[in-house]
């Protein structure tokens, strides 16, 4: 094809060979441009470039990196130029376009919050002095077991060694709360064999889709509504106005996706859910298929989580096998099927139009808004974008009803949330606790502070410090907003009097710095004069007023004018440790 300008570096076979057992036959099957060439083929030609992502980690995972031999060949065969190929190459943490030589693997190591405290810099220097190479990144989603590593093999699975004896095998975990009475999202979590559906199904599984298919969607719909459910990912949004929104549009496909990119750093629920509990995970967003009338379900996983991914692909066959995805849902007569798709490392992609680029085989930069996805989704079908925990209290409400859910909780952030707790705690790990439940009660679950107290960084690295006497606080929407915080993802990070803050916000400056994907000004400029900041303050020791009156300037810039949320939240980590005299001292 002409406007492909291929280069003349040729694949080898062993790279031929993982593109075509990754993309399937169908891609396979060249089109090229003829005069003959329908609007119908130019189409089909079209509707492949979604495969290139998986392409892209087809030939990474074979060799190590992705050659210019073999993007040549994934180009070829998917008919997209090389250069816009290169260019989602190079956007993602994952991908490699330069040769690692000799080394046969590539150990990420977090160097984000809870692993920077727990002495990830020498983590990555102790395993450099045993002759690996490595790279220092963003965060893991592994923050209860900081230091954390993600090791990337040439020719074999990625892998997570630590503790990947225990969280390998089935039915070998036992949660902090095992045995907990009242818990909803982690009933099953240590209890059923996360390998297998009749286990789950014993346990539970399946009975709220059967109800779900019952009621119907409109009915399903009312009853989250009724419910007060909001989205667990960080934004807060109703999940009924974004499954209404796409149950009206007709006369196209629709799309419904689970957002499992949760890249915030201190926030790893969404993986313990998928590691433990995926088939709960596949039967939610089949309740939320059905209800919507879709027929397309995705599951957009972070590239960092390699057990969750065989999980969820191992519960996605057996639901298939069984009929509960497919042509015949349940025997309902109705349609739907899912579709596991990897991410590559781009905090950029939690954002639900970023996702949707980078599924559709581009770089995962958010698009404007409007229109919005429930009417302009997915391949501009409408589609509704939810987090997993999100999914998970849908199909207990579609069970329980909405009254039962509203029995816990508050009138405004009713039913039960979980929680991020790393750190200098005793215990980290994921609790489930009713929406109301103090921050001290949360932190007392995971065994309480180790050290003295100096912060508390709520909701992550986008979110916020608090002082450490802020214990009282009531964790719900309204009352972390009229504290001047936020719940966000579920983070709860403490920092003991050890901690040194101000070489902190420099990775915190550097990880928004490296993760904005550069196509606003405000964000692309701000974050990066946010970082050089604080690296001036690390020199100088002091933050002078000018200095600080530039970081809110830029964070009121970055907040009005760009595109996405991460622009909007760049700033918050730095002006609340500015406030509570965390880092610096003005002259």
């Amino acid at each position: 094809m002409a406007d492909l300008h291929l280069t003349v570096d040729t694949s080898t076979d062993a790279e031929r060979a993982a593109v075509d057992a990754a993309l399937g036959t169908d891609a396979r099957a060249v089109i090229h441009e003829t005069e003959r060439l329908v609007r119908g083929g130019m189409a089909r030609k079209n509707n492949r470039r979604h495969l290139l992502l998986p392409g892209l980690h087809a030939l990474q995972a074979e060799i190590g990196w992705i050659s210019p031999g073999g993007l040549n060949y994934l180009c070829d065969v998917l008919q997209v130029p090389p250069a816009e190929a290169y260019g989602v190459a190079t956007f993602y943490e994952l991908f490699r376009t330069d040769d690692p030589g000799h080394a046969e693997s590539t150990v990420h190591v977090c160097m984000d919050t809870s692993c920077h405290i727990a002495d990830a810099e020498g983590f990555a220097q102790r395993l450099e002095a045993e002759g690996k190479r490595v790279h220092r990144g963003p965060c893991l989603g592994q923050c209860e077991r900081a230091p954390a590593q993600f090791v990337q093999g040439r020719g074999v699975p990625d892998s997570v060694p630590a503790d990947a004896d225990q969280i390998a095998a089935p039915g070998s975990f036992l949660p902090p709360q095992f045995g907990t009475e009242g818990l909803r999202l982690l009933a099953r979590v240590g209890v059923v064999d996360p390998t297998s559906l009749a286990a789950y199904r014993e346990h539970g599984g399946y009975e709220a889709l059967a109800k779900a298919i019952e009621l119907g969607g409109q009915a399903v719909i009312d009853e989250v509504r009724a419910a007060g459910l909001t989205g667990r990912g960080g934004a807060a949004f109703p999940t009924a106005i974004k499954w209404q929104g796409v149950a009206d549009e007709s006369g196209r496909p629709k799309h419904v996706i689970a957002n499992a990119d949760e890249s915030e750093p201190g926030t790893f629920k969404d993986r313990h859910l998928m590691e433990h509990d995926p088939f709960a995970l596949i039967e939610g967003l089949t309740i939320a298929g059905l209800a919507v009338d879709a027929e397309h379900g995705w599951i957009y996983i972070r590239g960092e989580y390699p057990l969750s991914t065989n999980r969820l692909s191992n519960a996605i066959d057996q639901a298939r096998t069984a009929g509960l995805l497919g042509d015949d849902v349940m025997g309902s007569g109705k349609r739907f099927d899912i579709e596991l798709r990897r991410g590559a490392g781009a905090y950029i992609c939690g954002e639900e139009t970023a996702l949707m680029e980078s599924i559709e085989g581009f770089r995962g930069e958010p698009r404007n808004k409007p229109p919005f996805p429930t009417t302009h989704g997915l391949f501009g079908e409408p589609t509704a974008v939810n987090n997993p925990e999100t999914l998970l209290n849908a199909a207990y409400i579609v069970l329980h009803g909405a009254v039962a859910y509203r029995s816990v909780g508050t009138e405004k952030s009713p039913g039960t949330r979980l929680f991020c707790v790393s750190g200098h705690v005793a215990i980290p790990g994921v609790y489930e606790v009713a929406m109301g439940t103090t921050l001290g009660d949360v932190i007392d679950l995971a065994g309480g502070a180790t050290g003295t107290t100096r912060a508390i960084l709520m909701g992550g690295a986008a979110g916020s410090f608090i002082a450490a006497d802020q214990l009282d606080l009531p964790l719900t929407q309204e009352d972390t907003r009229e504290a001047g915080t936020t719940l966000g993802s579920g983070v709860i990070t403490l920092f003991d009097d050890s901690v040194g803050f101000q070489a902190l916000l420099t990775r915190i400056t550097e990880f928004f710095k490296g993760e904005s994907c550069g196509q606003c000004v405000p964000c692309r400029v701000g974050t990066t004069r946010q970082h050089e900041v604080i690296v001036e303050l690390g020199r100088t020791g002091t933050l002078p007023v000018a200095r600080a009156t530039l970081i809110d300037d830029m964070a009121l810039a970055m907040a009005d004018a760009s595109i996405c949320g991460l622009g909007h939240t760049a700033a918050g980590a730095v002006q609340s440790a500015i406030r509570l005299g965390l880092i610096g001292a003005s002259s």
